[in-house]
Protein backbone atom coordinates (compact mmCIF):
# COMPACT_ATOMS: atom_id res chain seq x y z
CA UNK A 1 0.00 0.00 0.00
CA UNK A 2 1.71 3.59 -0.72
CA UNK A 3 0.48 6.01 2.01
CA UNK A 4 1.12 10.40 1.41
CA UNK A 5 1.93 12.08 4.15
CA UNK A 6 1.15 15.65 3.36
CA UNK A 7 3.28 18.45 5.12
CA UNK A 8 2.36 21.14 7.23
CA UNK A 9 0.12 23.76 5.80
CA UNK A 10 0.84 27.10 5.37
CA UNK A 11 -0.36 29.58 3.74
CA UNK A 12 -0.36 28.29 0.59
CA UNK A 13 -1.94 25.30 1.25
CA UNK A 14 -1.17 21.58 1.55
CA UNK A 15 1.95 19.67 -0.23
CA UNK A 16 1.84 16.20 -0.77
CA UNK A 17 5.30 14.84 0.01
CA UNK A 18 6.82 11.16 -1.72
CA UNK A 19 4.89 8.46 -1.09
CA UNK A 20 5.96 5.30 1.26
CA UNK A 21 5.20 1.73 0.53
CA UNK A 22 3.58 0.07 3.60
CA UNK A 23 2.72 -3.74 3.31
CA UNK A 24 -0.55 -4.43 5.12
CA UNK A 25 -1.66 -8.25 5.44
CA UNK A 26 -5.64 -8.43 6.13
CA UNK A 27 -7.90 -11.59 6.59
CA UNK A 28 -10.30 -12.14 3.58
CA UNK A 29 -13.32 -10.91 5.42
CA UNK A 30 -11.74 -7.89 6.56
CA UNK A 31 -10.14 -6.83 2.81
CA UNK A 32 -13.33 -7.71 1.70
CA UNK A 33 -15.26 -5.33 3.94
CA UNK A 34 -12.28 -2.46 3.37
CA UNK A 35 -13.40 -2.80 -0.27
CA UNK A 36 -16.59 -1.95 0.28
CA UNK A 37 -15.99 0.85 2.05
CA UNK A 38 -13.27 2.20 -0.44
CA UNK A 39 -16.19 1.72 -3.27
CA UNK A 40 -18.86 3.95 -0.77
CA UNK A 41 -16.31 6.43 -0.56
CA UNK A 42 -15.52 6.25 -4.24
CA UNK A 43 -11.67 5.53 -3.35
CA UNK A 44 -9.00 2.62 -4.63
CA UNK A 45 -8.62 0.45 -1.48
CA UNK A 46 -4.76 2.11 -0.74
CA UNK A 47 -6.66 5.50 -0.62
CA UNK A 48 -9.11 4.45 1.66
CA UNK A 49 -7.05 2.65 4.30
CA UNK A 50 -4.95 5.98 4.14
CA UNK A 51 -7.86 7.61 4.96
CA UNK A 52 -8.51 5.61 7.88
CA UNK A 53 -5.42 5.43 9.22
CA UNK A 54 -5.44 9.42 9.21
CA UNK A 55 -8.97 9.40 10.92
CA UNK A 56 -7.82 7.35 13.52
CA UNK A 57 -5.69 9.23 14.97
CA UNK A 58 -8.32 11.64 16.09
CA UNK A 59 -9.00 8.45 18.54
CA UNK A 60 -4.99 7.84 19.64
CA UNK A 61 -4.90 9.57 23.09
CA UNK A 62 -0.91 10.87 23.81
CA UNK A 63 -2.35 12.06 27.13
CA UNK A 64 -5.27 11.27 29.64
CA UNK A 65 -6.28 14.74 30.94
CA UNK A 66 -8.22 15.43 34.22
CA UNK A 67 -10.62 18.36 32.41
CA UNK A 68 -10.16 20.88 34.60
CA UNK A 69 -7.80 24.19 34.82
CA UNK A 70 -7.37 23.55 31.11
CA UNK A 71 -5.87 20.23 31.82
CA UNK A 72 -7.43 18.41 28.56
CA UNK A 73 -6.59 15.17 26.75
CA UNK A 74 -4.22 15.24 24.05
CA UNK A 75 -5.26 13.12 20.78
CA UNK A 76 -2.55 12.47 17.96
CA UNK A 77 -4.45 14.62 15.75
CA UNK A 78 -4.38 17.17 17.78
CA UNK A 79 -0.16 17.68 17.49
CA UNK A 80 0.80 15.40 14.46
CA UNK A 81 2.13 18.76 13.14
CA UNK A 82 4.40 19.27 16.07
CA UNK A 83 5.91 15.98 16.18
CA UNK A 84 6.60 15.91 12.00
CA UNK A 85 9.71 17.37 10.65
CA UNK A 86 11.23 16.50 7.38
CA UNK A 87 14.67 16.15 8.69
CA UNK A 88 15.13 13.06 10.92
CA UNK A 89 17.10 14.69 14.30
CA UNK A 90 14.37 17.83 14.23
CA UNK A 91 12.16 14.95 14.11
CA UNK A 92 13.92 13.05 16.82
CA UNK A 93 13.74 15.89 19.04
CA UNK A 94 10.36 16.92 18.64
CA UNK A 95 9.24 13.30 19.69
CA UNK A 96 11.58 12.98 23.04
CA UNK A 97 11.02 16.10 24.37
CA UNK A 98 7.00 15.89 24.28
CA UNK A 99 6.85 12.43 24.45
CA UNK A 100 9.97 10.28 25.83
CA UNK A 101 7.55 7.31 26.44
CA UNK A 102 7.03 6.92 22.82
CA UNK A 103 11.15 6.19 22.02
CA UNK A 104 12.25 3.24 21.69
CA UNK A 105 15.33 1.47 23.44
CA UNK A 106 18.00 2.82 20.63
CA UNK A 107 16.15 6.23 20.89
CA UNK A 108 16.30 6.71 24.40
CA UNK A 109 20.50 5.81 24.14
CA UNK A 110 20.60 8.36 21.36
CA UNK A 111 18.34 10.91 23.78
CA UNK A 112 20.61 9.94 26.65
CA UNK A 113 23.84 10.93 24.46
CA UNK A 114 22.50 14.15 23.70
CA UNK A 115 21.36 15.41 26.82
CA UNK A 116 24.41 13.67 28.39
CA UNK A 117 26.38 16.12 25.54
CA UNK A 118 24.80 19.39 26.48
CA UNK A 119 24.21 20.02 23.24
CA UNK A 120 20.42 20.99 24.01
CA UNK A 121 21.47 23.05 26.79
CA UNK A 122 20.93 26.60 25.40
CA UNK A 123 17.09 25.62 25.08
CA UNK A 124 16.68 24.41 28.64
CA UNK A 125 17.10 25.12 31.89
CA UNK A 126 15.53 23.38 35.25
CA UNK A 127 12.53 25.18 36.95
CA UNK A 128 11.49 23.14 40.39
CA UNK A 129 13.68 20.26 39.23
CA UNK A 130 11.92 20.43 36.21
CA UNK A 131 13.55 20.27 32.67
CA UNK A 132 11.76 23.47 31.04
CA UNK A 133 12.78 23.56 26.71
CA UNK A 134 12.66 26.58 25.21
CA UNK A 135 11.20 25.93 21.89
CA UNK A 136 12.29 29.50 19.87
CA UNK A 137 15.83 29.16 21.01
CA UNK A 138 15.13 25.22 20.01
CA UNK A 139 14.67 25.92 16.41
CA UNK A 140 16.17 28.84 16.28
CA UNK A 141 20.20 27.74 18.00
CA UNK A 142 20.05 24.08 18.56
CA UNK A 143 18.21 23.14 15.79
CA UNK A 144 21.12 23.90 13.22
CA UNK A 145 23.61 22.88 15.32
CA UNK A 146 21.95 18.75 15.55
CA UNK A 147 21.84 19.19 12.03
CA UNK A 148 25.20 18.98 11.30
CA UNK A 149 26.25 16.42 14.27
CA UNK A 150 23.35 14.01 14.09
CA UNK A 151 25.35 12.26 11.17
CA UNK A 152 28.30 11.52 13.93
CA UNK A 153 26.06 10.91 16.97
CA UNK A 154 24.27 7.88 15.08
CA UNK A 155 28.06 6.78 14.13
CA UNK A 156 28.95 6.64 17.36
CA UNK A 157 25.94 5.37 18.88
CA UNK A 158 26.59 2.51 16.13
CA UNK A 159 29.79 2.40 17.32
CA UNK A 160 28.91 0.67 20.92
CA UNK A 161 29.34 2.10 24.34
CA UNK A 162 33.14 3.32 24.50
CA UNK A 163 32.45 5.55 20.91
CA UNK A 164 29.41 6.45 22.31
CA UNK A 165 31.33 8.61 25.49
CA UNK A 166 33.81 9.75 23.33
CA UNK A 167 31.32 11.53 21.29
CA UNK A 168 29.64 12.55 24.46
CA UNK A 169 33.11 13.73 26.04
CA UNK A 170 34.16 15.87 22.82
CA UNK A 171 31.09 17.35 22.49
CA UNK A 172 30.75 18.54 25.84
CA UNK A 173 35.00 20.07 25.72
CA UNK A 174 33.86 22.12 22.63
CA UNK A 175 30.39 23.58 23.46
CA UNK A 176 31.72 26.99 24.11
CA UNK A 177 33.01 27.11 20.18
CA UNK A 178 30.09 25.17 19.37
CA UNK A 179 28.31 28.22 20.79
CA UNK A 180 29.96 30.82 20.83
CA UNK A 181 28.86 32.60 17.74
CA UNK A 182 25.85 30.77 17.40
CA UNK A 183 25.26 28.18 14.91
CA UNK A 184 28.27 29.25 12.94
CA UNK A 185 30.47 27.21 15.35
CA UNK A 186 28.47 23.91 15.03
CA UNK A 187 31.14 22.61 12.67
CA UNK A 188 33.54 21.73 15.74
CA UNK A 189 30.93 19.03 16.77
CA UNK A 190 32.08 17.36 14.08
CA UNK A 191 35.78 18.11 13.82
CA UNK A 192 36.38 17.49 17.11
CA UNK A 193 35.22 14.35 17.31
CA UNK A 194 37.40 11.50 17.82
CA UNK A 195 38.53 10.03 14.83
CA UNK A 196 38.49 6.32 14.05
CA UNK A 197 42.07 4.68 14.60
CA UNK A 198 44.07 4.80 10.82
CA UNK A 199 44.21 0.88 9.85
CA UNK A 200 48.04 0.24 9.90
CA UNK A 201 49.61 -1.33 6.40
CA UNK A 202 49.78 -5.19 6.32
CA UNK A 203 53.38 -5.53 7.70
CA UNK A 204 55.80 -7.06 3.91
CA UNK A 205 57.52 -10.73 5.03
CA UNK A 206 61.01 -10.49 5.62
CA UNK A 207 62.71 -10.76 2.46
CA UNK A 208 65.52 -13.29 2.74
CA UNK A 209 68.98 -12.56 1.57
CA UNK A 210 70.94 -15.11 0.02
CA UNK A 211 74.81 -14.80 0.47
CA UNK A 212 76.49 -14.91 -2.58
CA UNK A 213 80.33 -16.27 -2.44
CA UNK A 214 82.51 -14.00 -3.44
CA UNK A 215 83.66 -13.64 -7.13
CA UNK A 216 87.15 -15.34 -7.91
CA UNK A 217 89.89 -12.46 -7.81
CA UNK A 218 91.29 -12.28 -10.87
CA UNK A 219 94.24 -13.93 -12.27
CA UNK A 220 96.83 -11.74 -12.69
CA UNK A 221 99.22 -12.40 -15.54
CA UNK A 222 103.08 -13.90 -15.40
CA UNK A 223 105.37 -11.48 -15.95
CA UNK A 224 107.38 -12.40 -19.12
CA UNK A 225 110.63 -13.84 -18.98
CA UNK A 226 112.16 -13.39 -22.27
CA UNK A 227 111.89 -16.60 -23.10
CA UNK A 228 108.59 -16.84 -25.08
CA UNK A 229 109.80 -15.30 -27.91
CA UNK A 230 112.81 -17.82 -28.75
CA UNK A 231 112.83 -20.13 -31.18
CA UNK A 232 112.41 -24.02 -30.20
CA UNK A 233 115.66 -24.67 -31.80
CA UNK A 234 118.69 -23.09 -30.46
CA UNK A 235 121.57 -22.75 -32.51
CA UNK A 236 125.17 -24.33 -31.66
Amino acid sequence: MATEKPESKGKGGGKLTRSEVVTVRMDSQLHYLAELAARKHRRTLSSFIEWAVQQSFKTVELYHGNGQDYDESVFLSDVENKLWDVDPSERFVRLAVRYPDLLTHEEQERWKMLTDSQLLSPATERRNGQRVWDWSKLEDVVFPVLRRAWVSLLAAHEGGPEARSKWVSATQANIGTIYKSGAAGSTAVQTNLPKPAPVSAPSRPPVSVVARAPAPAPVKPKPASGFDDMDDDIPF
